[in-house]
């Protein structure tokens, strides 16, 4: 599987099929015990997540745990960042504003919405200035208002040069976001195609849809 420099591509697949076990291993969390990893032409097969985070590299989780008893501004000073503090200050400011978190800025990360507790992950992933993201399921337990902003925060990332990996089991989300989509069942790559191609193969639907 590859994603290419500025690329939006779905990673879709059954239950247990492997998608996350992949992001686990592209950002060092799990270590594979064949194959290699490469990143910008390098081989980064078994680096640990901080190397691999340095390198360009960020991710989200399915469940967005920050931490609950900082503030969201507060949450923003985790990632070590080569800023002086202003240009901190001023990043911190400005993504918060982007993603539609500066209003709650002073507020406990325990006390806003999962769908801002999810925000507020991407935006701490973006301190580091990443050249790949990798999103896992960004649309589970946000509400339909709230999921179109994520939407349209993904679309103006992705327009900014940054290419973007993501999990979803949304398949409208898929279909609105991403310009390729690869397919897994039990850890492999079925299907590589446009939501289109994908969502009319026979494999893709007997794995995945059902059949439908």
């Amino acid at each position: 599987m590859r994603v290419e420099p500025g690329e939006l591509v779905g990673l879709i697949g059954p239950n247990g099929a492997g998608k996350t076990t992949t992001l686990n291993l592209v950002t060092g969390f799990l270590k594979p015990t064949s194959g290699r990893i490469t990143f910008d032409g390098e081989d980064v097969t078994g680096e640990d997540p901080n190397q691999l985070s340095r390198r360009g590299i960020g991710r989200t989780f399915q469940i967005a745990k920050p931490f609950g008893r900082l503030s969201v501004y507060e949450n923003m000073l985790v990632p070590n960042v080569p800023y002086g503090p202003d240009e901190r200050d001023e990043r911190i400011r400005t993504l918060l504003e982007e993603l539609h978190l500066d209003h709650v800025a002073e507020n406990r990360a325990d006390e806003i919405s999962g769908g801002q507790k999810k925000l507020l992950e991407l935006a701490r992933v973006l301190m580091l200035d990443p050249e790949l993201v990798l999103l896992d399921e960004p649309a589970a337990g946000v509400n339909p208002a709230l999921m179109d902003e994520i939407i349209e925060d993904i679309k103006r990332i992705n327009a900014g040069g940054t290419a973007i990996l993501v999990i979803e089991h949304d398949m409208s989300v898929i279909r609105e976001l991403c310009e390729r989509v690869v397919v897994m069942n039990a850890g492999r790559n079925i299907m590589t195609g446009t939501f289109e191609e994908v969502q009319s193969d026979e494999r893709v639907r007997d794995a995945y849809l059902g059949g439908t």
